[in-house]
């Protein structure tokens, strides 16, 4: 009798072929050689942390974490994401570590999906926390280094959208002025819903200018002209506030000279309660999804009783499989040697020289001279025989 689902697997998880881990590893080693470049360590983290130490604090929704209970009865969760883990090892290991902190990683998240829509529920992403730095430099030299990584695998066409999380919040502060009315609003925006705010708005009890000026958060989106227009709409100290950053940073950028690869998006909007200042979107032609994400997040390492300034960025590492145009295909030599027990010894010696010779050898052993082999696999550059003598 059959099992049950026995070809099946969880919802959102997947099997990854060899051909596509190679060509991930590939890639994830050029990323990793340009953040060392700027002085970010590789760290690694567990799979597994407690609900109440990460899970609490993270940046994703609670009903997409993965629980589970270890044998003394505490939640556990499979982590959702990088940044909060890395922030409890600032907070303990590096307790002592003078700021600023940088550290990149790389590593599976995992993230539970309601229903089916090629949607992944475990995915690889690669990135870095930098700790302990004030904005604007801060800012500006992590997303240069976003930039810099997606250069490094050759990803064509992107752009990255910048926004300041302060901005949206001091419009919505002080004329919608209802936190549940804000949360409504900014709902709308993070799920790309533009008809939906629109008609939030147009049902508010406002006056006209404040509902023009909410309408008009949809239209601030482009290059730094767009500050301009922000700085006019901005209503109270915190959104004033966040143009005079936003217009801080890209005098800073300018210096990177990367700012022909940013635009300005004061819609952006992830995470509603965690990130604290610029925030920033990656875009490749030809796909729907983003490529990678960051910002500021100034809050989180207070929750490890380390408090201090940060931000950071991930990469989507199945998403730069898709667009990047670098030669991730196995360069070395593919050798098969096939051979009967009268030839292994000589087979053995041969497959160990062309090895060291950066050659990558699989050895067949057949039964005979007599028995036929019929190799189709198009991988091998080269088949030598040695029943009987090389070929």
């Amino acid at each position: 009798m059959s099992k049950p689902f026995v070809f099946e697997k969880p919802l959102g998880m997947r099997d990854i072929i060899p051909e596509v881990v190679e060509r991930k590893g590939k890639l994830l080693v050029e990323i990793q050689k340009v953040l060392k470049a700027w002085g970010y360590r590789q760290i690694e983290t567990p799979t597994l942390e407690y609900y109440d130490t990460v899970g609490g604090v993270s940046s994703t929704m609670e009903k997409r974490l993965f629980k589970l209970l270890d044998r003394t009865g505490r939640s556990l969760v499979l982590r959702p994401d990088m940044t909060a883990p890395i922030a409890r090892v600032i907070g303990s290991i590096y307790k002592e570590e003078p700021f600023p902190i940088r550290l990149s990683y790389q590593g599976n998240v995992f993230r539970a999906q309601e229903k089916e829509a090629g949607r992944n529920a475990e995915f690889p992403e690669v990135g870095i926390e930098l700790v302990g730095e004030e904005a604007p430099d801060a800012d500006a030299e992590v997303i240069t280094l976003a930039i810099a990584s997606l250069q490094a695998v050759e990803v064509p066409h992107y752009k990255l959208a910048l926004g300041h999380i302060g901005y949206m919040n001091g419009l919505f502060h002080e004329i919608l002025a209802d936190q549940e009315k804000e949360k409504e609003a900014k709902s709308y925006l993070q799920q790309n819903n533009y008809v939906g705010y629109r008609q939030f708005i147009q049902q508010e009890t406002l006056s006209i200018d404040e509902k023009e000026r909410l309408l008009a958060l949809l239209e601030l989106r482009g290059g730094a002209e767009q500050l301009e227009k922000a700085k006019e709409m901005a209503m109270g100290a915190e959104a004033e506030k966040a143009v005079e950053q936003l217009s801080e940073l890209w005098e800073v950028l300018k210096h990177h000279q990367v700012t022909d690869h940013l635009f300005f998006d004061l819609t952006l909007i992830r995470d509603l309660d965690y990130y604290t200042g610029i925030l920033f979107e990656g875009y490749a032609e030809q796909l729907g999804f983003p490529i990678c994400n960051g910002g500021r997040y100034d809050h989180l390492l207070g929750e490890f009783g380390r408090p201090a300034p940060a931000t950071g960025f991930a990469i989507k590492v199945d998403r730069i499989l898709e667009v990047s145009k670098m030669n991730l295909e196995e360069c070395q030599k593919q050798v098969l040697v096939t051979y009967t027990a009268k030839e292994r010894s000589e087979a053995f010696q041969l497959a160990q020289e062309l090895r060291a010779d950066h050659a990558l050898v699989t050895l067949h052993k057949v039964q005979s001279k007599k028995e036929k082999v019929s190799i189709t696999d198009k991988k091998f550059d080269q088949w030598i025989r040695l029943e009987g003598g090389r070929e």
